[in-house]
């Protein structure tokens, strides 16, 4: 089963931190994933850039709504994603928990995906062509 891990981190502490500091970081967090790519566990992730980057697009009364961000007044915000390939949670959970960024503070959401449109888990009726 694929699951994506979902890193949160405040954008003010992060800034807060050295250069250096955040360097550091980053690079435990890839010395810690890549070496799992190989077996096929670690299929990859990326950091998004800050959220005054982010645009949010709504559709209202059929009309599209595109907005700048930041566009949600929360504590943290969403910094970046992996992708895992396990068993089972156990073995997700055990990943997230030893990596550097969970160890630094930063909190991982873990999201079992439902794969492609083939795999959909929409209950009856016609499945969702993507």
């Amino acid at each position: 089963m694929r699951y994506m891990l979902l890193i949160y981190k405040d954008e003010k502490w992060w800034d807060a931190l050295s250069a250096t500091e955040q360097r550091a970081l980053v690079q435990k967090a890839i010395d810690y994933s890549e070496p799992r790519r190989a077996g096929g566990f670690y299929l990859g992730g990326e950091r998004l850039q800050g959220t005054d980057t982010a645009t949010l697009v709504r559709v209202q009364n059929g009309k599209p709504i595109v907005t700048d961000g930041p566009f949600a007044e929360t504590k943290e915000q969403l910094a970046g994603y992996m992708v895992l390939e396990a068993k089972n949670l156990d073995d997700v959970l055990d990943f997230t928990r030893k990596h550097p960024l969970a160890q630094a503070g930063l909190p991982i959401e873990i999201r079992p995906l439902r794969g492609g449109p083939g795999e959909m888990d929409t209950g009856p009726g016609p499945q969702p062509r993507y």
